[in-house]
Formats: structure tokens, sequence, C-alpha cells
């Protein structure tokens, strides 16, 4: 599989038990996106992704799905291997 370049994105507020997860999920692939997203024991996000439509995907980030409230967006360049289209983890 090899690494990649990815962007890792970590989403606080209110964003678990939201559909947080599903619908970035439904996003991402919609945009032809690789990589994946999962809940973190601190109560935030984690979104890795890759493509070239990242920007749609980091501005749908900043609101997330109807019931969510997004406080902060962090991002960092990471370097990590990727599933073939874009997963839930658990």
């Amino acid at each position: 599989m090899g690494l990649h370049t990815a962007t890792r994105y970590l989403v606080s507020g209110r964003v678990q038990g939201v559909w947080f997860r599903q619908s970035t999920q439904s996003l991402a692939c919609r945009l032809g996106l690789r990589g994946w997203v999962r809940n973190l024991p601190d109560g935030r996000v984690e979104v890795v992704a890759a493509g070239t439509q990242l920007e749609q995907l980091a501005a749908w980030l900043q609101r997330g799905p109807e019931l969510a409230r997004v406080e902060r967006v962090e991002s960092e360049t990471v370097q990590c291997e990727l599933p073939r289209g874009f997963e839930v983890r658990y």
C-alpha cells in the first residue's frame, strides 16, 4: 500500500452522536477522497483524507451535519497508509 500524503482534521464541539462520521463518509465518497473518519475518546472526531477535493471537505467540516455544533477544526499534513475508499473506523 505505501505511505501517502494526507490531511488530518481534528473536529471539536458537539460532533459525536450526531451522524458526523456517516455524513463525512458520504461526502468524502462523493468527492472521491480516500481515508477514514473515527470518534476519539476525548469527544473529538478525527478525519484523515487525501484527494483533489479537500477544500470542499474542509469547508463542510466547519459546519458538519445538521445536529452538529462544530467549535473548532484543526488540520495538519500527515504521511500514512490509506484504504482504497473512505471508511468509518470504530
